[in-house]
């Protein structure tokens, strides 16, 4: 039997899991959890602030396909974590907060990080939100936590420890679960459903699929299916990737694009993988296709959402993808023309060019700049919104945006999580003027861990998309110019390197260089970059 600490016996538990790194602050109400972290030979992350070890561990976890861990203190640190659980829920991320919390509540008032309900705070920005009241109860809270990342849609978890918990013996924790047993196995794809789908889209003229993040992991088969039933694609912003690039009948992400609803309308087979098509993917209430869907999810509400002529499949992307390609025989006909994708697409990217003035241009030399196997994590920003839509990406899950919850001050963080988990491996964080500065002081944990980390930070001086939006509502602008920073000046007084690239050329040669720095570095970027007046 051990003598240690529940506090301890949390990262030695997480440790036997594969926890490899752990993002947070200590405090006084936490700091038993930071008994155990170097003894268990568990990587700590000092973040700058919550936001950012919640936002770090969402990119480690993006990055690695790991489950991103984070400890917070009671109150508000979980409050400050909260934003990043949120973004991770709507992004299906797996990430597991674990906060301390007060011993009792009820009857005392008046104690230090107080809150009325903690547990119900966490549970509205996260799938539970539980408070464990034995030992025993937090070691079958993580393995619950750590399966269910493994066995249905991932999304966060929040797990509450009280501070004497943390402090008195924590026991035995159970043995690891062995792989079998750890990962139930996916639901059994039924040959009969297999083969019905084969029939329907090889009998179609005008079979159309659609590809969300959850099929991240499936371009192999996903490839195959399309070539083999000669089938149109569209890939929501988190599938992109997916589809190859070079795919003559690949209608890219302009899912919200006009004319995007008359091509769901023309085909007689619709395919959707991975993906719920959200308000965030069409910007409209509904896709538009007359033909009844095939929808393959792992989650059941997603499922239960179809049509009652929707053919309903509770599948993992990779396994159904590969049954089915296995399933398609034969040449079938298709009534795609390449022309016609060809010039809608063009037609599409005319329309990015005019709505985000400048910034395709830039965004473009910025790709050009890039290493092969680049990561970029990208906050609310006009480079990100252009390039969501006309940049296409060579590999999927390798473009990561804060999609549905939409908050600022992701990327930056994000992307030192993400590059925690890929060393050796390029990662780029993309930034606005106003949301860099959400999570600025997060510069100074990417100096401490050494990473060659480009950020690529937009200043037009103002909320350019917020102003935008209130001309086109006829709202006079307002509220959308601050006075900006000196932003090199404060990326070398946290220790990092700037550049302030004149040209287009002076920014592939700011970026290609920070990736072979020994620090991040800040390179800020201007719409004088292609000899415009700031601000326009």
């Amino acid at each position: 039997m051990t003598d240690r600490p529940l506090g301890a016996q949390i990262s030695h538990m997480l440790k036997t899991r594969g926890v490899e790194v752990i993002f947070g602050i200590p405090g006084v109400h936490n700091q038993e959890m930071y008994r155990g972290i170097e003894d268990a030979g568990i990587r700590h992350v000092l973040a700058r602030h919550e936001q950012g070890a919640g936002f770090m561990a969402d990119g480690y976890a993006r990055a690695s396909g790991k489950p991103g861990v984070a400890y917070v203190i009671t109150g508000p640190g979980l409050c400050n974590i909260m934003t990043p659980m949120g973004q991770a829920y709507s992004d299906s991320v797996p990430l597991l907060v674990i906060s301390s919390c007060l011993d009792e509540t009820a009857a005392r008032r008046g104690q230090l990080h107080q809150m009325l309900d903690q547990r119900a705070a966490g549970a509205s920005v996260c799938e539970w939100s539980e408070e464990a009241r034995s030992p025993r109860a937090a070691y079958a809270l993580i393995d619950r936590a750590l399966t269910e990342f493994e066995t249905r849609r991932r999304r966060p978890k929040h797990l509450m420890v009280p501070i004497r918990l943390l402090e008195g013996d924590g026991g035995d924790f159970p043995d690891a679960p062995s792989a079998q047993e750890a990962r139930l196995m996916h639901a059994r794809i039924d040959d009969e459903t297999v083969a019905q789908v084969a029939r329907r889209l090889m009998q179609a003229e005008r079979p159309l699929a659609v590809f969300g993040g959850g099929a991240a992991q499936a371009a192999g088969p996903a490839r195959e299916v399309l070539a083999k039933a000669r089938m149109a694609s569209f890939m929501t912003a988190a599938g992109r990737g997916i589809a190859a690039a070079e795919d003559p009948l690949c209608f890219g992400s302009c899912l919200a694009r006009a004319g995007s609803e008359e091509i769901f309308a023309s085909a007689d087979a619709v395919l959707l993988v991975g993906t719920d098509l959200a308000e965030v993917d069409l910007w409209r209430e509904r896709a538009g296709h007359q033909a009844p869907a095939i929808i393959v999810n792992v989650d059941p509400e997603v499922l239960a959402a179809g049509s009652p002529q929707d053919l309903l499949i509770p599948a993992d992307a990779t396994d159904f993808l590969g049954a089915l390609s296995a399933a398609l025989q034969g040449t079938p006909a298709s009534g795609w023309q390449p022309g016609m994708v060809a010039d809608r697409r063009e037609r599409w990217r005319v329309e990015v060019a005019a709505e985000y003035p400048d910034v395709l241009e830039v965004a473009d030399a910025l790709r050009e700049a890039l290493p092969d196997e680049t990561m970029i994590y990208s906050d609310m920003t006009q480079i990100a919104y252009a390039a969501l839509e006309a940049w296409d990406m060579a590999l999927p899950g390798h473009w990561h945006h804060p999609f549905g919850f939409g908050t600022l001050g992701y990327a930056l963080p994000a992307a030192i999580g993400g590059a925690v988990a890929r060393p050796g491996r390029p990662t780029l964080a993309i930034a606005g003027d106003y949301g860099l500065q959400y999570t600025l002081p997060e510069l100074g944990a990417a100096v401490e861990l050494g990473l060659p980390l480009p950020v690529v930070v937009w200043d037009n001086g103002k909320l350019g998309a917020i102003e935008a939006s209130m001309v086109r509502a006829q709202i006079a602008p307002n509220a959308v110019v601050a006075r900006n920073p000196d932003f090199c000046r404060l990326a070398e007084a946290y220790g990092a390197r700037a550049a302030r690239p004149r040209s287009l050329d002076d920014l592939r040669e700011a970026v290609a260089a920070a990736f072979g720095a020994d620090r991040p570095t800040l390179i800020h970027v201007t719409p004088d970059v292609l000899g415009q007046p700031r601000g326009r």
